[in-house]
C-alpha cells in the first residue's frame, strides 16, 4: 500500500519543527483512554523487555508496577521528553523528514505509538523501520483517538472516517512484509458527539492496532 502524494499533505506545511518547539504538559485524550491503553500494555508488555516508545512526550502510560530492561525514547520536543519518568533514553527527530531510526536491527521487544500515527507523512518507511528494530515475535502497539492536530494531520487521515481510519493503520503493518498476526481493537466513544465536545468525560473512543513480527 503506497499513500498518494495528495494524502500525504497537511494544511499546514511549515516546519513541524517549530509546531513543536514549546512543550505541550497536557494529555491528549482523556482518562477512560489513558485507562484502556495503560490496561492494553499491562496485559501485552513484559516485564524486562526493551520498549521504544516513539513520538512519545512526557508521559507514556505504561503501567506503574512493571518494570522494563530499557525504555527508548522518541519524540519532537525535549522539554517534553526529559519530563518522561519512564524514559531511561531519549532523541529528538523528526519522522517526516528523516525516517531512518538510529537504532540497532532487532534491538526491541515492543514499539509503542500513542496518538501520533496520524501525522506521519511517510508511514510506509516508518513501519519498515519499526519493523527493522523489532526482534522476531516483537509486538508493535498504535492507539489513537478521533483526536489530533487538525492542521498537522496528513489528509488521508482528516477526510476518512473512524472506521477508515483503522483500515488505514492495518494497511500500513500490511504494506510491510513480515508484519502479521494484525489485531485491531475498536471502541467507539458511548458519548454522543454534542456532549463529547462538552468535554463530558469517557468521551473519547479508543482504537488500537496491533502487529507482531512473524518473520
Amino acid at each position: 500500500m503506497m499513500l498518494e502524494p495528495q494524502q500525504r499533505v497537511k494544511l499546514d506545511e511549515s516546519d513541524d519543527a517549530l509546531f513543536y518547539s514549546f512543550p505541550r504538559f497536557v494529555t491528549h485524550v482523556d482518562e477512560g483512554f489513558i485507562q484502556q491503553l495503560t490496561d492494553l500494555y499491562r496485559q501485552r508488555l513484559q516485564p524486562h523487555t526493551r520498549i521504544f516508545d516513539m513520538m512519545s512526550s512526557w508521559v507514556s502510560h505504561l503501567p506503574d508496577e512493571l518494570t522494563f530492561e530499557h525504555v527508548e525514547g522518541h519524540g519532537m520536543n525535549e522539554e517534553e521528553l526529559a519530563k518522561n519518568p519512564r524514559l531511561d533514553h531519549y532523541f529528538v527527530q523528526n519522522l517526516n523528514q528523516n525516517q531512518m531510526l538510529p537504532l540497532p536491527d532487532q534491538s526491541f521487544d515492543a514499539v509503542l505509538n500513542t496518538v501520533s500515527v496520524q501525522y506521519l507523512q511517510r508511514p510506509e518507511a516508518v513501519f519498515a523501520e519499526i519493523y527493522r528494530i523489532l526482534k522476531p515475535g516483537g509486538i508493535a502497539i498504535f492507539s489513537f483517538s478521533n483526536r489530533m492536530f487538525y492542521q498537522k494531520a496528513i489528509a488521508a487521515w482528516r477526510e476518512a472516517s473512524e472506521a477508515q481510519r483503522v483500515e488505514l493503520v492495518k494497511q500500513y503493518f500490511q504494506a510491510i512484509p513480515g508484519f502479521g498476526n494484525i489485531e485491531v481493537i475498536t471502541r467507539p466513544s458511548s458519548v454522543p458527539p454534542f456532549l463529547q465536545m462538552l468535554g463530558i468525560p469517557g468521551g473519547d473512543p479508543f482504537y488500537a492496532v496491533i502487529g507482531h513480527r512473524v518473520a
